[in-house]
């Protein structure tokens, strides 16, 4: 929640520069921001608190875990992931203007073009959380989601930032008002969804109605 008003909603309310956006300093400071939540999330995940993401059945013999990775075949790892998710945003550009065409040709707006591509993006995280969750793995599939989430805006934000400011563009965060109503009632649903720490099919389902939502004003707004 933090990490997401920070970057899409308080960008509206600034008064350094005319517009949603930040200046270059506010930029540098929001992302230097995002990296401390994010960087968090994930000393939480993977060191203070490992066990709140790991399965129900698993437990801190040896034998139940996978044997540790060489410094080798970890580094192989990072430059293919590298590899991979350069060539996943490639393939998302190269496939811009064939959706742009195909977005004038149904008179919808622009916009729409980004949440397309987006989707392009995290499809492979998507994928992965709904194989897990169809498999009965609740956990890893959180687990990716969570991730996926975070590393969307965390790292992303910074990323951008460093280009907007070496190429002295405009980077527009803030969102619009239709936006904002529904993200306040997606974050209004899951406090409510995780204030238990149990939940139901009905709070999935009124989630992917708001996404809905969300779809059919930005295509017809």
């Amino acid at each position: 929640t933090a990490i997401s008003v920070l970057t899409l909603i308080l960008p509206n309310y600034t008064t350094s520069v005319e517009g949603p956006i930040y200046n270059n300093e506010q930029l540098i400071f929001v992302s230097f921001v995002s990296l401390i939540l994010y960087g968090s999330f994930l000393l939480m995940q993977t060191v203070k608190h490992r066990d709140y993401f790991l399965p129900l059945d698993a437990s801190d013999h040896e034998e139940v875990h996978e044997v540790a990775p060489t410094n080798w075949v970890g580094y192989i790892s990072t430059f293919l992931l590298i590899i991979a998710l350069a060539l996943v945003v490639l393939v998302a550009k190269t496939l811009s203007p064939s959706i742009e065409s195909g977005i004038d040709s149904i008179g919808a707006p622009k916009s729409v073009v980004g949440i397309i591509i987006a989707c392009v993006v995290l499809l492979p995280e998507a994928l992965s959380a709904i194989k897990a969750a169809i498999n009965n793995r609740l956990q890893s599939s959180l687990n990716l989601a969570f991730g996926s989430a975070l590393a969307s805006i965390g790292l992303t934000i910074p990323a951008v930032a460093l280009v907007s400011i070496f190429f002295n563009l405009d980077l527009t965060l803030g969102i619009d008002v239709k936006s904002t109503v529904l993200f306040i009632l997606s974050l209004f649903i899951l406090s409510l969804s995780l204030r238990t720490g149990k939940t139901t099919m009905i709070q999935g389902v009124v989630l992917l109605v708001v996404f809905s939502v969300y779809l059919f004003i930005t295509i017809v707004p």
